[in-house]
């Protein structure tokens, strides 16, 4: 099959367009902390199996330091504050706009790419980026009409302030977080040795999922811990639709989604690849309008198309 690649990418974006509907209906169900705690955990549980059956150890093979310091910071990053945020935002203006927040993660991986790693900004990418920002405030600005008997006009947000620091929150973390794990996975694969198991380098980016995702987990559960609010913790089981639907998020997220990911960049160009994966914010709107019986305004459609093509301008020209 010649576009397989093409075809994964878009199954990814579909996997993460569920996940996305999956997390929405468990954060407001269990909370965004514990349903991050839930999905991390899980994700760890089945990445240690898929381990184990590839490279014969249920855990990070030759990890050093450097790579745990890394992916660790990214985990932190990317998880504990990026997917706080993000989850966080389903709970105050939904999925639909919380993942349109998401087209900013490109822009941020590609500053923090620029001031870390020493990586070159060129004028596309900073055009890219102002489109980018611009689909998301079409999306999020509306026009409101001056009192009565005056033609004054001016814009508001039409989703809560606190929803757009949320979403720049998650798409900046998601972003940054991507350039710390790519630090890390360098130096995770100068860790590992020349007779190592066949399969370790194919599998060490599981392996790199696993130490954010152990260190995404901790983190959150130390937040949780200083909020006094495990005990959220205990009681999510006893919600068997909530924790379903965190089951699902875990599934169809950390585990089949990053695996796809990572399997389409192998049969494809990357930045073909990375922008068929970023279809998410498009693919939510007919299933989350049909879901919560919501109407969508000729402006979001703009807005998102906009911002989709700013991502595309990352990745294609």
């Amino acid at each position: 099959m010649s576009h397989i690649g093409e075809i994964l990418s878009l199954l990814v974006a579909v996997l993460w367009t569920a996940t996305a509907l999956f997390a929405d209906v468990a954060s407001h169900r269990l909370g965004a902390m514990t349903v991050n705690i839930i999905r991390l955990t899980l994700a760890t549980v089945f990445i240690a199996i898929t381990l184990m059956f590839t490279i014969g150890a249920p855990y990070p093979l030759y990890a050093g330091g450097q790579a745990w310091f890394w992916l660790g910071l990214s985990a932190l990053v990317g998880y504990t504050f990026g997917d706080f945020c993000l989850f966080n935002s389903y709970l105050v203006m939904g999925a639909r706009f919380g993942q349109l927040f998401m087209t900013l993660a490109p822009p941020a991986a590609a500053i923090a790419g620029w001031m870390l790693l020493g990586e070159r900004m060129e004028g596309k990418s900073w055009i890219a980026m102002a489109v980018t920002l611009s689909g998301i405030a079409i999306s999020i600005l509306s026009r409101t009409k001056g009192s009565e008997g005056t033609e004054k006009k001016a814009f508001k947000f039409s989703v809560p302030i606190k929803g757009i620091l949320l979403g720049l929150g998650a798409g900046i973390g998601q972003g940054v977080g991507l350039v710390l794990s790519k630090i890390g996975m360098e130096h995770y694969t100068q860790d590992i040795p020349s007779d190592a198991p066949a399969m370790m380098g194919s599998m060490m980016p599981f392996a790199s999922t696993m130490i954010r995702a152990i260190v995404g987990a901790l983190g959150f559960f130390v937040i949780m811990g200083l909020q006094k609010n495990l005990h959220k913790l205990v009681q999510a089981p006893k919600d068997r639709k909530g924790f379903s639907y965190a089951m699902l998020t875990t599934f169809f997220g950390p585990f089949l989604g990053v695996g796809f990911s990572l399997m389409a960049v192998q049969y494809t160009n990357a930045g073909i690849a990375q922008t068929l994966m970023a279809l998410t914010p498009v693919l939510i709107i007919l299933p989350y309008c049909l879901i919560y019986k919501q109407k969508v305004k000729f402006r979001e459609i703009v807005g998102v198309t906009l911002s989709m093509a700013g991502v595309a301008m990352f990745f294609l020209l």
